[in-house]
């Protein structure tokens, strides 16, 4: 059962060959027999799952189901969940419990899913490898020498060692669709206010978003179905209705104008990459689709621009941690300086550490004009590129990251170096745009992932092209190695 995707799986309850409770059963087996050795979960709430799932067994009983009744899942430990911890990966909430749920938690409650538990993270989403965690590193399934990717690499590597069929991710420059392309699993990161950020712990508030992560995008379908939507508890939830998202997976891709961006291919992006990306834009073009090169022209910009936007506003979200209304405190402090300065040193790691540092000299008076301010006016020329594309195009086309995961340890000397993983996905968080990745491949027997961008609200487009694209491939199919036999 733990190789089906949940379209399958739901499948499987509504014919009654299996219960939600066998099957809950099925994946706290896996976790516990497997995840010791790959750290993707934090927390794992087996007795509330079991409880949960016999509860979405009694509805299904009583001709009661909805969406997702009985489909287990797991969330990011970023996202609140009342009565249980939600650490942000982080020693500064270590023993955070919290108390009330995101929305996008009790929204997937309503759509009768099963919660597992709460996945690993880079600390605060500060991260592309999960290296970052105060708990540790997520190795990669399909390589326990290589990182899973990050800031959601505890989601994705838990989707792929099929640890759960579903998980929830957020992404500020690429924290979903990073680690879904290192991973071998396909996630996508909504348009900005399409699902509401209430209950999430904030990083950069203006690049934030959560989105769902899972086998396939019918999948990434079903999950978005149920966590989109207005909240008005969310200023920056967007007041879009939202459409059924199954019911266009199977449009015909003919006349489908795809643009490949010249920026994304040549210097910096691995050959054996770009050769994958070419083999699926063939696969797209015999399907009927229409193939054009584009300019993304401000790409360049893109990482400089982040990486004063997002830390500026991570300097300003995080100052809440000071040991006194939120957070880790240290012990006997000699006075209120001396509890500031231990709390958050001891508190943060040194990724977080070196982003605040960052956030605040930006904001500085001295500095704030030149490099905040020039920052968001980089930001509306890179938006305005995208916007200057989708006049000609429906779909941009490109990679999801330049080179297969990385070995643990490889970058963590060289901030600069990791931050250059992002390079394909960040301008995507600053124009506020949707994306997707999907498995396109392997490279050295390490996964790669295909990224797909569309317009404002239009996850309908992306989910389309990637569910053909999976109906013609297989990549998504994949097990690793050791996580292909049962449990049982």
């Amino acid at each position: 059962m733990h190789t089906k995707t949940i379209a399958e799986l739901l499948n499987s309850l509504n014919k009654g060959e299996c219960s939600s409770e066998e099957l809950t059963k099925i994946y706290l087996d896996r976790i516990k027999n497997y995840d010791k050795n790959m750290n993707t979960f934090i927390t794992v709430t087996p007795d509330a799952a079991l409880k949960d799932a016999r509860a979405a067994d009694q509805r299904r009983q009583k001709g009661e189901a909805v969406l997702l009744n009985g489909i287990p899942i797991a969330h990011k430990d970023l996202l609140c969940t009342k009565g249980i911890k939600t650490t942000c990966g982080s020693n500064m909430l270590h023993n955070f419990i919290s108390p009330y749920d995101a929305t996008l938690v009790t929204k997937l409650k309503e759509a009768g899913t099963v919660l597992l538990g709460k996945t690993n993270m880079d600390e605060f989403a500060m991260g592309s490898s999960n290296e970052n965690s105060f708990y540790g590193p997520v190795l990669n399934p399909w390589d326990t020498a290589a990182v899973s990717g990050g800031s959601s690499g505890g989601s994705t590597a838990s989707v792929a060692a099929r640890f759960t069929p579903g998980a929830t991710g957020t992404d500020t420059g690429g924290s979903i669709r990073q680690p879904a392309a290192l991973c071998g699993v396909t996630g996508l990161k909504p348009t900005y206010g399409r699902v509401s950020r209430y209950g999430m712990v904030a990083f950069a508030s203006s690049l934030d978003q959560a989105g769902p992560i899972a086998k396939t995008a019918e999948d990434c379908a079903l999950l978005l179905q149920a966590i989109a939507g207005l909240d008005i508890k969310d200023s920056t939830s967007a007041d879009k209705s939202v459409p059924d998202y199954r019911a266009a997976l199977n449009d015909s891709l003919a006349g489908l104008r795809i643009g490949l961006p010249k920026e994304f291919f040549g210097k910096g992006l691995d050959p054996s990459i770009e050769k994958s990306i070419q083999d699926a834009v063939k696969i797209l073009e015999n399907a009927g689709a229409i193939i054009k090169e584009i300019s993304l022209s401000n790409t360049y910009l893109a990482i400089p621009t982040y990486y004063v936007i997002a830390p500026a506003e991570c300097s300003s979200n995080l100052s809440r941690f000071d040991g006194v209304r939120f957070g880790y405190r240290c012990e006997n402090p000699k006075n209120l300086e001396d509890l500031y300065k231990r709390s958050r040193g001891e508190g943060f790691g040194a990724e977080v550490k070196r982003r605040l540092l960052m956030g605040t000299y930006v904001l500085s008076a001295g500095y704030y004009d030149s490099y905040y301010l020039q920052a968001q006016r980089v930001r509306k020329l890179i938006t305005q590129d995208f916007q200057e594309a989708f006049k000609d195009i429906d779909i941009i086309l490109g990679p999801t990251t330049p080179a297969p995961a990385f070995n643990l340890g490889d970058k963590l000397k060289d901030p600069v170096s990791m931050y250059l993983c992002d390079i394909y996905t960040i301008s995507v968080n600053l124009a506020g745009l949707p994306a997707l990745s999907m498995p396109g491949g392997f490279v050295n027997n390490r996964p790669i992932g295909i990224q797909l961008i569309a317009n404002y609200f239009e996850e309908g487009k992306l989910l389309n092209v990637a569910h053909q694209f999976q109906q013609l491939t297989d990549w998504h199919k994949k097990i690793p190695t050791a996580f292909e036999e049962s449990s049982k």
